[in-house]
């Protein structure tokens, strides 16, 4: 594999490691399963859900830092 293609999957590999985490807990934990008609319907439950996302990631690092 020439040495730009394997620098470029890493690149990919690094961000899609940190993303799939948070879709695996919204799917998971949250329940997200999008079977709505129409885009702007899924559109919003995606956002609904990331908003619930990151309330919980919020209280999560502040009683994180209250803490310690």
């Amino acid at each position: 594999m020439p040495g730009r293609t394997r620098k470029a999957n890493s690149v990919k590999s690094k961000v899609r490691a940190f993303v799939e985490h948070v879709f695996a807990q919204q799917k998971a934990h949250m329940g997200l399963y999008i079977r709505t008609i129409g885009i702007k319907r899924a559109e919003t439950k995606i956002m609904l859900v990331n908003l619930a996302y990151n309330m919980q990631r919020l209280i999560f690092h502040e009683r994180r830092m209250a803490t310690g």
